[in-house]
């Protein structure tokens, strides 16, 4: 609690008491953690979040004009699914995927709420929660696929691919590429004890994400980095900073091509790894394959305005849709199906139009920019719309642009004031 109410270099920045703005980081601090561990309903990252709100709510909260749009298109996605669930509501399934999508957008309302305000203090504290909660899902699943813990293979692996403390290998995966980012960021910006703590727990991490098995993991985190590392060189201001960018980049290539190369030497490794490398994968080819589905599913969508309804696409077709933007318009007919990529992508232009305002939390801005973004390319092959921290970072965008509005406003009146008084 001492430490949230400095959290780190950054002074108390809301007016309220010392302890409540300690409170309110520390909550920040605890649900970026609690992310890491859902494979049980309801998770902690639900009841923490729930907990969360009613806190900052209780200690105040203000809207912002920028985030009506936000809320508007939320709405409207989520009435989209109500109206096509209704002739589903006997089936307790279909109740709590509509229960959980309207849950997600309240998430999104929180983060984007909490994170206009004190928002580099905030954003500190989300980061730092979401590290040690990124190790902690790491360490359970390199843990459990090498066997490490009594009777945990089980538990931290799926088809002998390693999950931790998820449900899913990919959604591990997937989990995991923020917090990498994040100490990515550390590796190649801060003093040298610092870097290398960092550079384990990327290690550490970047095995995760390799054990989980999940190509679509495997292409974000390289993707992703890449954009971030691409991004920091652009918006530095320091030639030598861009150089250590630079460099550290092509050691870190050089590191993961020998760590493969260790990896795939071992038996289980290397054909669980040239298995799921493989494009020919019988779920994705074929008439109904993935992509096959992908087209058939787009057909159906412009003749049914009401789409079919919540978890009803596998009695069509041999697997869901695998496509969050064809779910929307499945499961919530045209209101859902347009409303929201419309809300996806107004984020992603409107993040690319922030990318280069000098905040004092841009980096952090651009660590979570660039997860946030490989997860809406993602969203094309895999169904996203109810994972946890893809709402998580989109709520966190809306902050950052709405603090960003207001941290501009009041560098113009600060600009302002000098030239009036000449």
């Amino acid at each position: 609690m001492t430490y949230a109410a400095t959290a780190g270099d950054f002074p108390l920045s809301v007016n309220a008491a010392p302890r409540v703005v300690a409170l309110q980081r520390a909550l920040v601090w605890l649900v970026g953690l609690s992310g890491a561990i859902v494979f049980i309903e309801p998770s902690p990252y639900e009841l923490v979040t729930l907990a969360a709100t009613i806190m900052f709510f209780a200690t105040g909260l203000r809207l912002r004009l920028i985030l009506i749009p936000l809320l508007l298109l939320l709405f409207l996605v989520n009435i989209g699914y109500t109206i096509s669930a209704v002739p589903f509501l006997d089936k307790p399934e279909v109740v709590n995927w509509i229960a959980t999508s309207w849950y997600m957008a309240i998430t999104v309302i929180f983060f984007a709420l909490v994170v206009s305000e004190d928002t580099a203090a905030r954003l500190d504290m989300l980061r730092r929660g979401l590290i040690v909660g990124g190790m902690i899902a790491a360490i359970a699943g390199v843990a459990g696929y090498f066997n490490l813990v009594p009777g945990g293979h089980d538990l931290l692996t799926l088809y002998e691919r390693a999950r931790g403390t998820f449900k899913d290998p990919n959604v591990l995966g997937a989990f995991l590429i923020l917090p990498a980012l994040f100490v990515l960021q550390s590796v190649v910006s801060d003093p040298f004890g610092k870097s290398l703590r960092s550079t384990i727990a990327l290690g550490i991490m970047a095995l995760a994400i390799l054990l989980a098995f999940s190509r679509a993991a495997w292409g974000g985190l390289i993707i992703t980095s890449a954009f971030m590392l691409a991004l920091m060189i652009l918006t530095s201001q320091s030639r030598a900073q861009r150089s250590r960018i630079l460099v550290t980049a092509v050691i870190a290539v050089i590191l993961v091509a020998i760590l493969m190369a260790v990896l795939l030497s071992f038996d289980s490794v290397g054909e669980m790894f040239r298995q799921r490398a493989s494009f020919d994968q019988s779920y994705d080819e074929g008439r109904f394959g993935r992509f096959g589905r992908h087209i058939l599913g787009a057909q159906m969508a412009l003749d049914l305005p009401f789409g079919i309804g919540p978890l009803q696409f596998h009695n069509y077709f041999p697997e869901d849709t695998h496509n969050s933007y064809l779910n929307a318009f499945m499961s919530g007919g045209w209101v859902a199906g347009i409303c929201y990529p419309a809300l996806v992508f107004v984020t992603v232009i409107t993040g690319f139009r922030h990318v280069f305002i000098r905040v004092p939390w841009q980096r952090a801005y651009l660590a979570i920019f660039s997860a946030f973004l490989g997860t809406v390319g993602e969203s094309f092959i895999i169904d996203t719309d109810h994972w946890r921290h893809f709402w998580m970072m989109l709520g966190a965008m809306w902050g950052m642009f709405a603090a960003a509005q207001r941290f501009k406003s009041s560098a113009d009146e600060a600009l302002m004031v000098p030239e009036q008084a000449s």
